[in-house]
């Protein structure tokens, strides 16, 4: 009876194993997935910044051709 206590106890602990592996794998995707919002939201405020920046220097033209 200890040979299958022992393989319980085996068994039990890959499972836990197993599954303290799953939850870092959903972390790190979570994480992946995450990162790659931030990187999507910094390139859609770099180009906000940049058609900023077009209008302020077309109105500084504009106004400088109607002095």
């Amino acid at each position: 009876m200890r040979f299958g206590q022992a393989m319980s106890t085996s068994g039990v602990s890959d499972l836990e194993s197993q599954s303290i592996l799953a939850t870092k794998l959903d972390k790190c995707f979570y994480q992946a997935d995450q990162q790659v919002k931030l990187l999507h939201l910094q390139a859609e405020v770099d180009c906000l910044l940049q058609q900023l920046q077009n209008l302020k220097m077309q109105r500084l033209a504009t106004d400088a051709k109607q002095q």
